[in-house]
Parts: structure tokens; C-alpha cells; sequence
């Protein structure tokens, strides 16, 4: 091999191990197709992840809002709509502010534990505690679950002024108030009329949503 020959050798060798070297340079620095869709999966599973757990805490606020009483959001139905959900008589005593028969209604003389709810809105009236037997063949109460269960107004749409009692929610008509109750327990006669009442019993209580309300009927 002569002396030129030697020297194209040479710049031969030289040029192979340059451009071996700038290639792996070149690759070392852009990471593999794998490698990026990797990071790509690995990202938008991460994103997925947070807004899953987003969306579970969305949902876990939801169910506690949707747990309030629903009687607290209660909106009256029409009076089309209420003729069609209420008995004639229910209708007459809730709407109309009438008196149902005494003796001859299904709650005067029900001595089962218990809670006594508005027959239009469900909300929470009377508790089995204070239910007596006054003898006038209504059910009588010697006071409502609680203070603000119930609104009272001044009827006089009879001669003798008396206390109208009306549920808080729904508006409804449910009988008056007198002071000729159990001196010990009050002195109040909540006297109501049973078609304007809906009767819980103490072992469904929970699950018709009135768990809350089991301690005071107990």
C-alpha cells in the first residue's frame, strides 16, 4: 500500500468514527417513540386520576346536600294537583279549614308509638309522647315537636274567638289550640283533626327519613 492509499485509508477510518459518534450523540438526546407515548399515557392517567377524585368529591358534596329534609324546600302543588293527591276530606280540612267528624277518624284513640306528620309536605307535627286522651274523639296533643313546627292565628270565624294551628311548611289547616290541657304538662289541648295528619310508626321511621326525630318520640 503506497502513500496515498495509507492517507485515503485514513480520512476513511476518520469519517466512519465521526459519524458514528454525531449519531449516537443525535439519538441520546430524542428519547424513543415508546418513551414518549409512555409519558404521554403516563400524564393523561395522572389527569384522569385527578379529575375522578374531583368528581367523587362533587358527588360526595351532592349527597350531602341532598340530605336535608325535604320538607325544609317544600313548595306547594296547585290546588288541581292537591285535589288529586288528597282524600275529599283531607282536602276539606287542610284547604278549606273543616273539622272532620269526632269518634269516627282513625287517629283519636291510636296509642302506637310514633310520629304525626303534615299529610301534604310530610313535615314533622306531633309525637306520640304528647299525644292524651282529651275524650273530645279528636287527637289531642299537649304540645307540637317543636316550637316552630307550627304557626297560630287568631280564628274568628265563629262567634267565640279561638286559636287557629297551622303547619309551617305546607300552610295546612290542622285544628286549634286551647288552654284546657293537663295542667302538669302544660295546660295545652292541641286538638287536630287526623285527616290533616299522616301517622309514622316508631319502627319506620328511619327508614322514611325521619331518623332524627326518633329520640323525641321514644
Amino acid at each position: 500500500m503506497d502513500r496515498n492509499q495509507r492517507l485515503a485509508f485514513i480520512v476513511c477510518l476518520i469519517a466512519l468514527v465521526v459519524g458514528i459518534w454525531v449519531w449516537q450523540t443525535a439519538y441520546s438526546q430524542t428519547p424513543p417513540v415508546s418513551e414518549v407515548q409512555l409519558t404521554a399515557t403516563s400524564t393523561d392517567s395522572s389527569q384522569s386520576v385527578q379529575e375522578s377524585a374531583g368528581a367523587m368529591m362533587n358527588a360526595r358534596a351532592t349527597t350531602t346536600v341532598s340530605t336535608a329534609h325535604p320538607w325544609e324546600h317544600f313548595t306547594k302543588p296547585s290546588l288541581v294537583t292537591l285535589h288529586a293527591m288528597l282524600t275529599p276530606t283531607q282536602y276539606s280540612i287542610t284547604q278549606e279549614d273543616g273539622t272532620e267528624t269526632p269518634f269516627d277518624n282513625p287517629y283519636y284513640n291510636n296509642e302506637a308509638a310514633g310520629l304525626y306528620v303534615d299529610v301534604v309536605s310530610g313535615e314533622p307535627l306531633f309525637s306520640s309522647k304528647d299525644k292524651y286522651d282529651s275524650g273530645t274523639g279528636w287527637p289531642s296533643f299537649v304540645k307540637p315537636i317543636a316550637p316552630n313546627a307550627i304557626i297560630i292565628r287568631a280564628d274568628n270565624s265563629l262567634i267565640e274567638a279561638r286559636t287557629e294551628v297551622r303547619s309551617r311548611y305546607a300552610n295546612s289547616h290542622l285544628g286549634h289550640v286551647f288552654d284546657d290541657g293537663p295542667a302538669d304538662r302544660g295546660g295545652k289541648r292541641y286538638c287536630m283533626n287526623s285527616a290533616a295528619l299522616r301517622f309514622i310508626p316508631l319502627a319506620d321511621m328511619v327508614h322514611d327519613g325521619y331518623g332524627d326525630y326518633v329520640p323525641r318520640v321514644q
